[in-house]
């Protein structure tokens, strides 16, 4: 049994005739219609797939024409197999290689910048259009596995395409599902080795987890005999990413764990249920600690207020005492015929007594008055506004195709982000709404004072939905800070046209705690998708 590539090839004449002598004239504008994409993580990874195709001429006359299949790793460039291309990186002046999006009405004309035929690796690059790139997980694969082949296979167009210039037309990869079924070499190059099922054509098609994240690009099946089974050889995660390093190609990847939207939104309200639970447990324990710290400073104050009205009721007994002593002696006094001295004496006596009984009558009678509670050692409420460092909180976020790190905002209470980007309100929260010219995303950035939390949802779109997207973002031209209600108002209208066009739910999620950020923290960042490593070329 042997390997064999998966490169399709036609002759020249095939079909009708055509002149595919039009096919190298700029790869012709082209309509088509397609049906919508199902909102999954496959058919968003599906929108930077691309097929590859090579037309070799001589003489003004096209002889060779072939095709495979390829995908986005920056927004300009894609990778395929070596083989697939093989012909222009050897006759560069002769074959001409054009990269067809799976969306869109053109295709394009394509170079060649890097090819490894050891590995079965190119790197090609082109202008015209901005394809949504795939991210790498460089993770370990387990066996049995799903895997999803995303690509254009020969045996699928021979059965549909009318004529050659089909072959250009812009169109969805076809998908197709297997297991993974372990890690092989082959001429020397780590593979692998799968049962998704691809054909000729498939060559240079990503091979996926079922998030959408590429695991490897599909080379070569096995030429099965009669009842034997085919397996699919795909150039391993390990091997595109020492290529694309070699070729000094920037790409996007993450090792967070694939995890399916509902199991993070059920963990995601798991883990709001339990941080409710919590704060509903610090609550009851804090009143707990309150109510006992206010008993002991009653009893406290009880025990002071007690020896207060002891000591007052002793004060008192010994004016009386001092008063009836003081009456004694004026009796003396007289009786030694001292007259004055025993007028004094009696009525500093009487006085005493008045004092004492004036003393004993206003006693306290054990009323007790609390102390103003002690200020807490640390606020209660944390700053909402200000300079803020924002860190990503994995068990309420969905990371799929992101590697987040952590975010610096400055917020305003009129809701201005970082002094230059104006928030609406919506309700407790502040969001802004990006929808960029230059590639298939909608972000939905958030900052809820509540929880003091910023988050992104990001809405990976198809073109139709871009388009429509786009179109309603050109009613908002409210960019910059301001201070007048009015305008948020009329902006937060106006995002909620694009929101209500958006899927009901996103692709991924990323939330971030937010704390006061140091003092000498540098210049706050816009947003999340300001280090987005997708983003950086």
């Amino acid at each position: 049994m042997k390997a064999t590539f998966l490169k399709e090839s036609r002759p020249h004449n095939w079909a009708d005739g055509m002149l595919i002598s039009r096919l190298i004239a700029g790869l012709a504008l082209l309509m088509f219609s397609t049906m919508p994409a199902r909102a999954d993580d496959i058919s968003a990874a599906g929108r930077g797939v691309v097929r590859i195709v090579t037309i070799a001429s001589a003489d003004s006359e096209v002889v060779g024409f072939g095709h495979g299949s390829g995908f986005a790793i920056a927004p300009n460039r894609v990778v395929t197999n070596a083989h697939v291309v093989e012909l222009a990186a050897r006759y560069p002046d002769n074959v001409v290689i054009g990269v067809v999006p799976s969306e869109g009405d053109k295709s394009y004309q394509g170079k060649l910048i890097a090819y490894d035929a050891q590995r079965d690796l190119a790197l090609i690059e082109f202008t015209g259009t901005r394809l949504p790139p795939l991210t790498l997980f460089p993770g370990a694969v387990t066996d049995g596995e799903s895997v999803i082949a995303l690509g254009y296979p020969g045996n699928v167009d021979v059965a549909t395409a009318q004529s050659a210039a089909d072959f250009i037309k812009p169109l969805g990869p076809v998908r197709s599902q297997g297991g993974f079924a372990g890690i092989r070499k082959l001429t020397g190059v780590q593979v692998l080795l799968h049962t998704a099922g691809i054909a000729r054509g498939n060559s240079g098609g990503p091979l996926l987890d079922i998030c959408g994240r590429v695991i490897g690009a599909n080379s070569a099946i096995t030429k099965a005999e009669e009842g034997d089974s085919s397996f699919g050889f795909a150039v391993a995660d390990s091997e595109l990413v020492a290529f694309l390093q070699e070729a000094k190609q920037p790409f996007a990847q993450t090792a967070a764990p694939c995890i399916s939207a509902d199991e993070r939104l059920r963990q995601g309200r798991d883990a709001q249920l339990r941080s409710a639970e919590a704060r509903a447990a610090d609550a009851q324990a804090n009143a707990a600690r309150e109510a006992l710290q206010q008993q002991l400073a009653l009893d406290k104050a009880q025990v002071a207020a007690e020896r207060k009205r002891e000591n007052v009721i002793a004060i008192a007994g010994v004016l009386l005492v001092m008063g009836a002593m003081m009456i004694g002696g004026a009796g003396l006094l007289e009786s030694r015929r001292r007259r004055q001295a025993a007028i004094w004496s009696a009525a500093g006596g009487g006085v005493l007594i008045i004092a004492a009984a004036i003393v004993f009558l206003t006693r306290p009678f054990g009323d007790v008055k609390l102390p103003p509670p002690e200020p807490s050692a640390t606020p209660i409420v944390q700053a909402t506004f200000g300079k803020m460092v924002c860190r990503i909180a994995p068990d309420r976020s969905r990371i799929n195709l992101s590697n987040p790190a952590d975010v610096l905002i400055d917020w305003r209470p009129d809701g201005c982000m970082n002094g230059r980007t104006q928030y609406a309100e919506n309700g407790a929260k502040w969001d802004r709404i990006l929808v960029p010219n230059d590639e298939q995303t909608v972000s939905i950035l958030e900052y809820d004072l509540a929880t003091r939390s910023y988050s992104e949802s990001r809405y990976l779109l198809n073109a139709a939905q871009m388009k429509q997207a786009r179109a309603l973002r050109g009613a908002v031209k409210q960019k910059a800070c301001t201070p007048s209600e009015a305008d948020r108002q009329l902006l937060a209208r106006q995002q909620t046209a694009i929101r209500d066009a958006l899927p009901s739910r996103p692709d991924e999620w990323l939330v971030y705690d937010c704390t006061p950020a140091p003092e000498d923290a540098p210049a706050a960042t816009s947003s999340p998708a300001a280090v987005d490593p997708r983003r950086a070329q």
